[in-house]
């Protein structure tokens, strides 16, 4: 009894803590990091790809799943018009394996 409700917890909190959901709002002071999206993918901090789904989403390593409202959301974004003014910069990616981090030093922030 003890191992099934041991597996329980394991299981749902993997769950709860695994998924790196966002949401878009539409005022800076309104979000907890302030992104900007850049053209080129060696001026990004981040690497992002876009799940499909809330299941499939990362840690913290760039595969983010996009949610409907801000209370589902683990991190609430806003986007910036230039690169000074964001905490953070990222780079929308094609495909999942080339998401990620490519410097460490800002990753405290979504966390």
């Amino acid at each position: 009894m003890k191992s099934l409700l041991l597996t329980f917890a394991v299981v749902c909190f993997g769950f709860t803590c695994s998924a790196q959901k966002i949401f878009s709002v539409e005022y800076a002071n309104q979000a907890d990091v302030k992104v900007f999206v850049v053209d080129y993918e060696n001026q990004a901090d981040l690497k992002v790809y876009k799940v499909k789904y809330s299941n499939q989403a990362g840690k913290n390593d760039g595969k983010w799943f996009f949610t409907d409202y801000a209370n589902q959301a683990k991190k609430k974004i806003y986007y910036v018009d230039y690169a000074n003014q964001a905490d953070l910069k990222i780079f929308f990616v094609d495909y999942e394996n080339q998401a990620g981090w490519g410097s460490k030093a800002k990753q405290h922030l979504l966390y």
